[in-house]
């Protein structure tokens, strides 16, 4: 009792921790929803604690809720409605009334790092207790939409009052190359991690299926005794990785028995307070677990990481918090290692040497493939039990391992009974020197040859299979370079059947960029007989615009003006062609392109195709095949009829010269529906206007008149309403009365000149376009036309 007398007053202590749980099955069944569900383990924490609830909620200043699957993501739905503030809703359910209430950020990571937190802001004196809660019910709500509407109950509540809600806090967890090629679940994304650590271990298909079956299989034990597991049934082994009708493959080398079951109902709690206001409340100090050590590290982004089959990251932070606690892993008597995929939970054996088969166990709770994933909260659960176990044995030591993301974010948590105050971690000092670390470069578009650095095969319901290859382009000289994601075919039924079977780990490839994504073939004669090479051509028809040949010069309409010339990816995609095919014809020497009818030149993105995924489905070449093009060697002409917004704006900065109609309209409004000009504007803008009236029109959305945008040197032309496209021609004519060998070479020396900050070596490296010109015969003709005083006939050459 001593150790307890000499304990700061603010010294925080989990007193209280609780769970609630129904099955579809249950007898007594209730269809709880998640405020209901959530309140039932908030009481059963305040019960667990011993005190009365009047004496816990004069103590509790602050709720804190682990966000669940509905609102994870900006894709997340709640059919059946839920309450505006769910740590208030439940905090009315359970007689508290605090005075701050948060919503926590997405990741498995969230209960252990907002306990820590919130014991931070207890032991620094500026809160005296908290409580921490989260809930699913997605079983629940699956089984109530298939019932008819009128059946279904409505969730939703308005409880208004002040909430801090923290975000999705998913930066980092995703990108959109990853996106675009499937890899927008962790299953896929486990999967390649998972079979990178295969190929480093030299472990063949069944080998290594049967470590997965091992390192799970106890699992199910602890499962099966667990009277909140969702599937407490205990399994071998061989029923975890053989596949069957039951037990479907669902990515390889994953079947459906080893990942986490996310349709649960299910929910934990607990309650943390000062020492000072738990003796006021009267909480016998046997309930009182401390937090000994812990530590939140965050592993480099996926893409990023040097070796994909592995995250040190996730040890440093158990090793940290064991430092932190002044204990070694020997010293745990109970462990819970977050278990949503295999490789989650071997990442961490190998980084300390636990064996699948270690006495003390892996889980506490059962795992999440067994026990169950209760979206972000699972951990919550895992404390619980820890909690639990540290009690009936005075003075063990527990500890929770949580992951969020794609082995991604890792908390550790080290409990006891053992009195001890208040530890500060270095997490924050470790993180720096982690960051620090060298990281693979990505590469977006991938073309020519490569190797396979790991894989996963993904199976659909109607028989289909989609690879999904994450590769490293190599150089001429054999040298692995920039990482890369892509698809296989699906027209290709090789290299998806080379994936399916052994280990393609280190095989050589060929990669092909598209505008659907990047695609991958196991060799060159295969990327021919699929896609035989063609030369760039003008069609005989397009859809979604039309093109006029004039002597040398190409006129390119958007024929869109239902849409206000909006692209979406067919017209793109016909742009790309048509710009294709206009630089690689020598008799076009000037383009003008424009949107059809008065109203719009290009209001940018079809906003349409971007509410359905679509909008990932641009050429590499960017917006209408110029926006990301390498290099513009033909002059291109903007006629800007009307608005020029979003895309459609930054296709008129990629091109040379824009000619406006005196009611033209150009602005960037991406940031107004919450996206960002990535297709030029927010690079081309700054150099063309400079940074101040750039930075007002990107992040205010202010549009400027055709008069304004002359004055500011991004309109070479004002033209009168309705005579953008003549005026257009007439620019075209004055370019055309120059040499077009000269003109392109003029262009070409002002871009590569263009980066050169000192204007002496720029002017120096200018001088290079005379030596291509002298040898030419423009030049010859038109000095030997200026001679004679006539006009020149260019040749092009």
């Amino acid at each position: 009792m001593a150790e307890l007398d000499s304990l700061d007053p603010d010294t925080p202590v989990v007193v209280g921790v609780g769970q609630a749980s129904e099955r579809l099955t249950d007898p007594d069944y209730e269809a709880l929803g998640e405020a209901a569900l959530a309140a039932r383990a908030v009481g059963a924490a305040i019960s667990d604690a011993g005190a009365s609830t009047a004496a816990i909620a004069n103590a509790v200043d602050t709720v804190a809720a682990i966000r669940s699957f509905e609102i994870s993501s900006p894709l997340s739905a709640s059919p059946l409605g839920r309450p505006d503030n769910m740590p208030r809703a439940v905090a009315a359910r359970t007689g508290l009334d605090p005075r701050k209430a948060i919503q926590s950020i997405t990741g498995g990571q969230a209960p252990q790092t907002m306990l820590v937190e919130l014991a931070g802001t207890i032991a620094a004196g500026r809160s005296s207790g908290a409580v921490i809660f989260g809930a699913e019910v997605i079983s629940t709500v699956r089984d109530l939409m298939t019932k008819p509407a009128d059946q279904r109950p409505d969730f939703g509540e308005q409880i208004g009052g002040p909430l801090e809600d923290r975000g999705f806090g998913l930066r980092g967890i995703t990108s959109l190359p990853e996106a675009r090629h499937g890899l927008r679940t962790p299953m896929p994304q486990y999967a390649l991690l998972e079979n990178a650590r295969r190929h480093r271990l030299g472990l063949d298909r069944d080998a290594y299926a049967r470590s997965m079956g091992e390192l799970f299989a106890p699992m199910t034990r602890v499962a099966a005794a667990n009277p909140h597991a969702a599937a407490p049934t205990e399994r071998s082994a061989d029923e975890l990785v053989t596949v069957t009708d039951s037990n479907r493959l669902v990515a390889d080398p994953f079947t459906r028995l080893l990942v986490a079951r996310d349709q649960v109902n299910q929910a934990a709690a607990c309650v943390v307070m000062s020492v000072r206001a738990a003796r006021a409340a009267g909480i016998d100090p046997s309930r009182w677990v401390f937090l000994h050590g812990h530590a939140a590290l965050q592993e480099q982004t996926l893409m990023a990481r040097p070796d994909l089959s592995t995250a040190p990251v996730a040890g440093a932070a158990l090793d940290h918090a064991l430092a932190v606690a002044e204990i070694g892993l020997d010293d745990v008597a109970h462990l819970d290692i977050y278990s949503c995929f295999p490789i989650a939970v071997s990442n961490i054996c190998e980084a300390t040497g636990l064996r699948p088969d270690d006495p003390r166990g892996l889980t506490v709770t059962g795992g999440l493939p067994f026990f169950g994933g209760p979206g972000n909260n699972y951990s919550m659960h895992a404390i619980a039990e820890i909690v639990t176990r540290v009690r009936q044995s005075p003075g063990d030591y527990g500890v929770v391992v949580a992951n969020g993301g794609i082995l991604s974010k890792h908390a550790v948590g080290v409990y006891s009974t053992t009195p001890t105050g208040w530890r500060h971690d270095d997490s924050a000092g470790i993180q720096k020197r982690l960051d620090a670390r060298p990281a693979v470069r990505r590469r977006d578009d991938a073309d020519g040859d490569a190797i396979i650095e790991t894989f996963t095969v993904v199976p659909h319901k109607d028989g289909r299979r989609t690879g999904i290859v994450i590769g490293r382009l190599v150089d001429a000289t054999g040298a692995v370079g920039e990482r890369f994601v892509a698809n296989t075919d699906a027209d290709d039924t090789e290299l998806i059947d080379i994936l399916a079977a052994g280990d393609p780990i280190g095989m050589p490839m060929v990669a092909r960029s598209t505008p659907e994504g990047n695609r991958v073939y196991a060799s060159r004669d295969t990327l021919r007989r699929l896609h035989p090479p063609t030369p760039p051509a003008f069609r005989d028809h397009y859809e979604h615009i039309e093109i006029r040949r004039d002597g040398h010069v190409l006129e390119v309409t958007i024929n869109r003006p239902e849409a206000r010339n909006a692209l979406h990816p067919a017209a793109n995609e016909e742009l790309d062609s048509v710009f294709d095919a206009y630089f690689a014809d020598p008799d076009l020497w000037v383009a003008i392109l424009t949107g059809k009818g008065d109203k719009a030149f290009s209001a940018g993105n079809d906003l349409s195709a971007t509410a359905s995924g679509a909008a990932f489905a641009v050429p590499k070449n960017g917006f209408a095949g110029l926006t990301s093009r390498e290099s513009l060697p033909k002059p291109v002409i903007a006629a800007v009829n009307g608005y020029a917004l979003g895309g459609g704006f930054e296709i008129a900065l990629a091109c040379h010269l824009v000619v406006a109609g005196d009611d033209a309209t150009f602005g960037l409004p991406e940031v107004r529906v919450g996206l960002a000009a990535a297709a030029g504007g927010l690079v081309r803008l700054p150099r063309a206007l400079g940074p101040a009236l750039a930075r007002d029109m990107i992040l205010t959305g202010r549009r400027l008149s055709a008069t304004e945008a002359a004055a500011a040197g991004i309109v070479s032309r004002v033209a009168p309403s309705g005579k953008t496209l003549e005026v257009a021609r007439d620019v075209a004519a004055e370019i055309l009365a120059g040499s077009p060998a000269a003109v392109r070479g003029s262009l070409t020396t002002m871009e590569k000149t263009a980066t050169i900050a000192d204007p002496i070596e720029a002017i120096r490296a200018s001088t290079a376009v005379l030596d291509d010109l002298i040898a030419s015969k423009d030049t010859l003709e038109g000095i030997t036309a200026f001679v004679m005083k006539r006009t020149p006939n260019w040749s092009g050459t």
